[in-house]
């Protein structure tokens, strides 16, 4: 009896565990304007939206889904891009301790933005 609830524990402790092996949810990413300056910008994936001045570090939600944004320089430059989301390395971890990767496939964990990325801005004129 005792040697069974071992087991039901252990399994729940392994199969259970596997997202946190992984990643955080968010994940920190450096934004800076391509010409140096200063601005405002919105980022919004399915996971939620972030507003920050640029330049910063903004911690955003992982997701398998691009990361849009809406920036403007203090002087009005505009800009609207995306980028893109990678599968991290990890995942593996979560294939190995037997859930497949669908513990962090469902929560996103196994995704990644860039941990720097350059906003391209047109030259002040």
């Amino acid at each position: 009896m005792i040697s069974r609830k071992i087991g039901v524990v252990s399994g729940a402790l392994l199969l259970g565990g596997c997202a946190t092996l992984t990643t955080d949810a968010m994940m920190p990413v450096a934004f800076s304007f391509s010409d140096g300056s200063s601005g405002r910008c919105a980022f919004e994936n399915k996971r939620g939206l972030w507003e920050a001045e640029i330049p910063a570090n903004v911690s955003i939600r992982r997701s398998d889904d691009v990361l849009k944004y809406e920036c403007e320089t203090e002087d009005g430059r505009g800009v609207i891009g995306s980028i893109p989301s990678t599968i991290n390395a990890k995942i593996v971890a979560s294939a190995v301790f037997l859930d497949l990767g669908i513990v962090d496939a469902i929560t996103d964990k196994h995704r990644d933005y860039p941990s720097s990325y350059v906003i391209p801005i047109r030259a002040a004129k």
